[in-house]
């Protein structure tokens, strides 16, 4: 057996009967597409003796439309997709169905996109296609992936059908499961070579094979041609049930299109398909041991949809059905499962009491065996009805039907649950784990990780499971052995002890003494920790792993610390080489400097143990569940907060109908005053040192340092933290304002970048001393300062006009600015953030934003939790995701109709102006408002006496401007997205929009990567780095998006980094917001899916370092420019020193990893990418002359 995830299983069984794969990242199906690039790149040979060849798409459309094309010229194609990506393949599925093609696509299925977007699994996607005539067939767990994935591609080269292979994302697609393989030349014997050259036979072929296909037929042919194909597609089944017949034969696993499990003399029946169904047989087993009579039908084949076979599987005895469907389609007579089930007893003439629909899972909705209980319990209910929903609670319409909370599965394996920080390693450590306990003690093992959308941040928690018979329950663990928690703050914000056992372990990760952490602890904590008479350890993760070189990845050490609690799952000293073994294999190409750095912290988990006595007396204490003190604004108390302290699974239906969200909608103003207080290290500042530059908050990513000026009245409320460090101001013209830096510390995430930028700090470390202005200190004991953050922030106004003008928008006056965007849930150090934040500044309360989806969508919009920020309600960026695809459309959009309604405005205003009953001053504002329609800040001066003036005047038709009265200032509209977006799926949008002359601001976040889905290469990926889908490295040259606009020539555009011209940068924006037209501006941005070497803390001094060496060239092109004769193009940069570029970027790991992965073409590729940087510096500087 081996320990596999989902992904891994599709992709290493697809691997063999595929000969072209077309790629495209997509979470949550992207590591199948990553793996077989893995393998093509290693050399694997598939079953036809060669490695696949395997290209990356600039869609999932596109995508399709590669495969479309391979499999008309002969070639077995493959490719993979969940969710909007499948909907993009949509038009080619239909074609391939037509033209007969054995395409095989493999789902990790995955939600819609409705009112928001979720990555998470159920089966919208895979029901969005059930129409076009493609077979689809379902796996329920990692085992039938491993199982069925050759059976979807055999059914397809046989049927010579196109088949769709789906099973659920993340549920199964990431849950890690040891895996039985069938050895491969079985399946190879299997492959029907007759039907292959069949296929190859009827390629498109100028010299064998000259035919024209895809033509245009009339009303006279097209219905017969489509139903004389009937007879070709009425074989599917036969070949699908022959070749489940032969996994079966293979496995000893019973396969058919519809498979039966339970009482033979079942009553009660549910069908269903997907992983609900491994669940489902739990609770099958349980009852009929309880002495019910009750079954199961898993649906393996749901596309040709047999009703002769679904009758077959049903006992006759059956009398109730429940037909459970992991979607949700409004206006339709029931779910598309139950609606087949229905007409499939029709036609076959079945009579069945009671057969009911109903909806469960949605967006991976844990469905526990008490929710599948409960839907046999309804069958029986005297009160039922169609279209139930089981696992939620709807006290609005009332469909949700009661749960057993009693029913509970007594089970023999040992179940773990882990608490991390997204980005801390947790995860990968379990998955580890999860690997070396499969493969090492045979035992069978089972992990699932819980996480949200955002890169870094976020509270993860791992769900592991070992035993000695093959692990079914395809749900949270809700009663652990062990737990672990990797940040000692969740503790106060998170109901954790709940989930332990009675007699459980648990492991806490704190640097706070015994004594200290005891006198913290909640009383509930302690309470539990009594009861159910637990052990707990602590151990100081943080400081053993920077001991050992690590960082912030405790991961390795609290993993190493598990072992070492666990002796009943491995003996630790095998863990402990397996560990090692582990280490080694994963970090080999990194250096084995790396390695060893692994290595030790491995060695220091079990010293770094200390057991805390549980105190018998703690159970008398009082036990409150975690409920913080209400704010008295109903929305963030009782919606926000509820999810942010990991209880939004209890959150009943009317939350959404109270708070008006049923479009979608987030209030702003929330992030800060979440205070996740997840770093464990903050910044704090010292006056003495501090010369009031404000570089500190310039770069910040989160805007959880800023400097505030304080009156002295300001100063006499201020709290005594405040009062105890202020400065006179510096170039005021009040000389009576005090100067402050502050930190959020309960915000701060602890990246460093304040402290490494600080220009007091780069003096001393110049001069020799310690002077410095801002040091990381331990993040506990720093209350005060958000004491002192909470004043400054809600009762500090900001000082207008303070500065000199030539001051207002440098780096020093922008930190006084307000931040419309703060406290986002990007990652530490991310290099995208700070721009969007300083956008925000300079046009916050006027921004009409539309965001592609990816990184910036997330740490923009992960529900609850929006970083923007508006004034009383009113004055804030207001800001939209639709899609990946479409944002250049979507932000145009938003464009025509502002420019629309201002139209209207103008077409009322001029007609105002030749009436006889519209007095000479409300001409004049009229005049005066038409005028400077485009000068925002001056029409809000005069709005509100033109609004006077209409409401008394004698014209009434003037005053239908009254209708338009929010549209009457202007709106900065900004369309903003990642490389991802704007060089590849969203170009061709992008290119349009730009050709036109709308006023719109493009704003580029270039990471050279796909960042949100993992770092999966893009077309700003720089030739010779190694991302996921270039595994050895790029080929292809960086597309020159900047140069392709300037093209057109009357599109603004410009390239900035903040650490290379910070002025500069902030110039390119305001110019490219003021030009009358669209903009393009394009943004380095290092991230961490670039692996720079010391860590995001750098990202800054890489930024100016790139720009140095000629990788990343900054400068403006100013159309307007042109109209007074000169040169539209100005560099913001001296000529690059290309002589450095390779240095700098063997300084990341993307690039230096190449000579060991490829070391045949390593120089040449590096020696490209010199060359092509250099070129690209050249056309941009040739142009401008």
């Amino acid at each position: 057996m081996k320990s596999v995830d989902g992904n891994t299983a599709a992709a290493m069984e697809s691997y063999y009967f595929t000969e072209v794969a077309a790629i495209y990242p997509i979470t949550p199906s992207s590591p199948m597409a990553e793996l077989v690039d893995a393998k093509s790149a290693k050399g694997d040979k598939n079953f036809f003796g060669a490695p696949v060849k395997v290209v990356e798409m600039q869609s999932e459309a596109g995508a399709s439309g590669a495969v479309h094309g391979a499999l008309q010229a002969g070639s077995l194609a493959t490719t993979f997709t969940a969710s909007q990506g499948l909907l993009l393949m949509i038009p080619n599925i239909y074609k391939w169905v037509g033209e007969l093609l054995p395409a095989v696509l493999h789902v990790a299925a995955r939600s819609l996109a409705t009112r928001a977007l979720s990555i998470f699994g159920d089966h919208q996607d895979i029901y969005a296609v059930r129409q076009s005539g493609i077979t689809m067939i379902c796996s329920s767990s990692v085992q039938e992936i491993a199982d069925l994935t050759p059976v979807a591609h055999l059914t397809a080269i046989e049927s010579s059908v196109p088949v769709l292979h789906y099973f659920d994302g993340f549920r199964t697609s990431h849950e890690v499961q040891n895996v039985e393989f069938v050895d491969e030349e079985e399946w190879k014997k299997l492959l029907p070579m007759d039907k292959v050259e069949e296929f190859r036979a009827r390629a498109l072929n100028p010299h064998t094979h000259a035919v024209t296909r895809g033509g245009a037929e009339n009303d006279d042919i097209y219905f017969q041609a489509r139903e004389a194909q009937n007879s070709h597609f009425e074989h599917v089944i036969e070949v699908a049930e022959k070749y489940f017949a032969e996994a079966s034969r293979l496995t000893g696993r019973h396969y058919a299109p519809f498979v039966y499990y339970g009482d033979k003399e079942a009553t009660k029946v549910i069908i269903a398909m997907g992983s609900v169904t491994e669940t489902a047989m739990e609770v099958v087993d349980e009852l009929n041991k309880r002495g019910e009579k009750v079954g199961l039908v898993k649906v393996h084949l749901y596309r040709p949809f047999s009703a002769k076979l679904l009758c077959e599987a049903i006992p006759a005895t059956v009398k109730k059905i429940a037909v459970l469907d992991r979607t949700k389609e409004t206006g339709a007579m029931g779910e598309p499962l139950y609606l087949d089930v229905i007409a499939a007893l029709a036609s076959c003439g079945r009579k069945i009491e009671v057969v009911l629909g109903g909806r469960y899972g949605l967006s991976s909705k844990d469905t526990q065996p008490k929710d599948v209980k409960s839907v046999y319990d309804f069958l029986d209910a005297e009160k039922n009805w169609n279209g139930f929903t089981v696992g939620i609670k709807d006290d609005v319409t009332h469909l949700s039907i009661p749960v057993d909370e009693d029913f509970v599965i007594p089970h023999a394996y040992t179940s773990c649950l882990f608490y991390g920080l997204g980005s801390d390693g947790t995860v990968s450590a379990n998955k580890s784990s999860v690997k070396i306990i499969g493969d090492a003690t045979h035992q069978y093992a089972q992990a699932y990780f819980q996480y949200d959308s955002r890169k870094a941040g976020g509270t993860t928690r791992s769900h592991l499971r070992f035993g000695k018979e093959p692990i079914h329950s395809e749900y949270y663990v809700k009663n652990a052995d062990f737990i672990s928690c990797s940040l000692d703050t969740y503790i106060f914000k998170f109901d954790i002890i709940s989930n332990l056992k009675e007699g459980g372990t648990f492991l806490l990760n704190t640097n706070m003494d015994d004594e200290t952490l005891v006198k913290s602890m909640p009383n509930r904590m302690k309470h539990l920790l009594a009861k159910k008479h637990a052990k707990f350890y602590v151990i100081d993760a943080n400081k053993l792993a920077a001991e050992c070189h690590m960082g912030r990845h405790t991961n390795t050490t609290l993993q190493a610390a598990f072992f070492k609690l666990s002796p009943s799952i491995m003996d630790y000293e095998e863990a402990e080489k397996w560990m090692k073994k582990f280490a080694q294999k994963s970090y080999e190409k990194k250096g084995m400097d790396i390695v060893k750095n692994n290595w030790d912290a491995i060695d220091a988990g079990p010293k770094g143990l200390r057991e805390i006595k549980v105190d018998p007396e703690w159970i008398n204490l009082p036990y409150n569940k975690v409920a913080p003190e209400d704010t008295g604004d109903t929305y963030y108390d009782e919606y926000v907060e509820v999810i942010d302290r990991l209880d939004g699974d209890e959150l009943p239906t009317s939350a959404f109908t109270k708070h008006e969200l049923l479009d979608g909608t987030m209030n702003e103003n929330i992030t800060f005053r979440q205070k996740r207080a997840i770093a464990d290290r903050v910044p704090l500042w010292d006056p003495s040192y501090c010369i009031q530059c404000n570089q500190c908050s310039f770069v910040c990513p989160h805007a959880t340092i800023r400097p505030y000026l304080l009156s002295e009245a300001e100063v006499e409320a201020a709290p005594e933290i405040v009062k105890s460090g202020l400065k006179p101001a510096l170039g005021t013209k009040d000389k009576t304002l005090k100067f402050r830096i502050q930190v959020s510390t309960e915000n701060c995430i602890g990246c460093g970048l304040c402290v490494s930028e600080c220009m007091a700090n780069k003096a001393a470390k110049k001069a020799g001393n310690d002077h410095y202005a801002l040091k990381m200190v331990d993040a506990h004991g720093q209350a005060e300062q958000q004491i002192g953050a909470d004043y400054l922030y809600y009762h500090v106004a900001e000082k207008k006009g303070e500065l000199p003008p030539a001051m207002e928008y440098s780096v020093k006056g922008l930190g006084f600015k307000k931040p419309y965007m703060e406290v986002s849930g990007a990652c530490a150090g991310c290099g995208e953030a700070p721009y969007y934040r300083i956008v925000s500044q300079l046009f916050g309360k006027d921004m009409l934003v539309a965001n592609a989806t990816g990184c910036s969508s997330i740490y923009c919009g992960s529900t609850p939790l929006t970083p923007f920020v508006n004034d009383n309600g009113k004055d804030g960026p207001a800001w939209a995701n639709s899609l990946f695809e479409d944002n250049a459309e979507y932000g145009f959009g938003m464009r025509i109709a502002t420019d629309q309604k201002l139209a209207r405005i103008a077409s009322i205003l001029n007609d105002a102006k030749s009436s006889d009953k519209v007095n000479a001053e409300l001409k004049s504002v009229i005049d005066d408002y038409l005028t400077h329609v485009k000068d925002r800040d001056y029409v809000k001066t005069i709005v509100p006496t033109l609004l006077k003036l209409v409401d008394e005047s004698e014209d009434e038709a003037v005053k239908e401007v009254k209708l338009y009265e929010r549209d009457l200032v202007d709106k900065s509209v900004w369309i903003v997205g990642g490389d991802g977006w704007s060089y590849d799926i969203g170009y061709g949008g992008l290119d349009h929009v730009l050709a036109n002359e709308a006023d719109v601001n493009v704003l580029v976040l270039d990471t050279e990567v796909y960042s949100n889905t993992g770092g999966q290469a893009s077309k700003s990926s720089q030739t010779g780095s190694i991302n996921k889908f270039t595994a050895s490295g790029k080929k292809e040259a960086k597309k020159n998006l900047a140069l392709m606009a300037m093209a057109y020539g009357h599109v603004y555009v410009a390239q900035i980094a903040l650490g290379a011209n910070p002025a500069k940068a902030i110039q390119a924006l305001k110019e490219a917001e003021s030009y009358d037209g669209p903009s393009l501006v394009i943004c380095y941005c290092p991230c961490a899916e670039q692996h720079i070497k010391g860590g995001l803390v750098n990202s800054i001094s890489e930024e100016k370092k790139a720009v140095e060496c000629g990788y990343f060239t900054t400068f403006r092109y100013d159309p307007r420019l042109k109209e007074q004769g000169k040169s539209p193009l100005t560099f913001d940069c001296p000529e690059p020193d290309f002589t450095k570029l390779r240095d700098f970027i063997m300084q990341e790991t993307r690039f230096s990893q190449l000579p060991i992965v490829n070391p045949e073409h390593a120089e040449e590729l590096l020696t490209k990418c010199e060359k092509y940087a250099e070129q690209r510096y050249r056309d941009i500087k040739k142009f401008g002359e």
